[in-house]
């Protein structure tokens, strides 16, 4: 199983001063899902090389034991500081995609043409994909084959407006992926704030938060199992 793996390169959180990126629970979770499963991991980002760690992510009360696995695992850490450019990356040497999340894929993951046609490749090659948090953004512009939204009339979930409340940046996203996601015509699914929450709609798998990305990662092992059963 090869599985692609895609991080944001964006540091900058607006205008504020701060800085932004990846959010580590979100890249390790499902890192050791796959890792732990046998699968074969590729990190890819849109600058390639390392990408930026959302320091908040790092704080003590986000910790977890696999952030914590991932910072003392020699062979993670040297596939994040070389992670590959997305521009060399084509869905045929992969199984299936995932993207964790962080606030960075609002500005660049979402605006990004190569990470749009990289989804749409993958979903037009009948691949199963999984996208959690903020990296539902990145669905902004993907379109199925007949020129719709990818995401409308399908149930999805991500970062929800509540959770962007709970954390003051309401105003400082480019855009809330909730309202984002029903202004397309998509169903928003959405448990309490910070609950963990994974939704199915055919070849896409989207989960809410930090805490769903290892049971969405979870979700797209136990779908493409499914599928491979089916087809053999």
């Amino acid at each position: 199983m090869k599985i692609l793996m895609v991080i944001t390169s964006h540091d900058q959180l607006g205008n504020t001063g701060r800085k932004t990126g990846f959010w580590l629970e979100e890249l390790a979770a499902p890192y050791y899902v796959f890792k732990d499963s046998g699968a074969e991991i590729t990190l890819a980002s849109p600058k390639g090389g390392r990408p930026p760690l959302d320091p908040k992510s790092n704080e003590p009360e986000f910790r977890t034991d696999l952030t914590l696995r991932f910072e003392a695992d020699a062979a993670a850490e040297a596939q994040l500081d070389k992670t590959v450019r997305l521009d060399s990356v084509k869905q045929e040497d992969f199984d299936t995609l995932f993207y964790p999340g962080g606030h960075g894929p609002m500005w660049d993951l979402a605006e990004d043409k190569d990470s749009v046609k990289l989804i749409e490749s993958f979903l037009a090659a009948g691949k199963t994909i999984a996208v959690v948090c903020h990296s539902t953004g990145a669905l902004r512009h993907v379109k199925t084959p007949d020129g719709k939204p990818l995401v409308e009339g399908k149930e999805v979930t991500g970062f929800t407006n509540g959770e962007e409340d709970d954390v003051g940046l309401t105003n400082v996203v480019p855009f809330l992926v909730e309202d984002e996601m029903l202004k397309l015509g998509a169903v928003f699914s959405k448990t309490a704030n910070w609950g963990v929450h994974v939704v199915s709609a055919g070849q896409l798998i989207t989960g809410q938060n930090p805490h769903s990305s290892g049971p969405a990662a979870q979700t797209l092992l136990a779908a493409l199992a499914k599928k491979a059963e089916s087809a053999a």
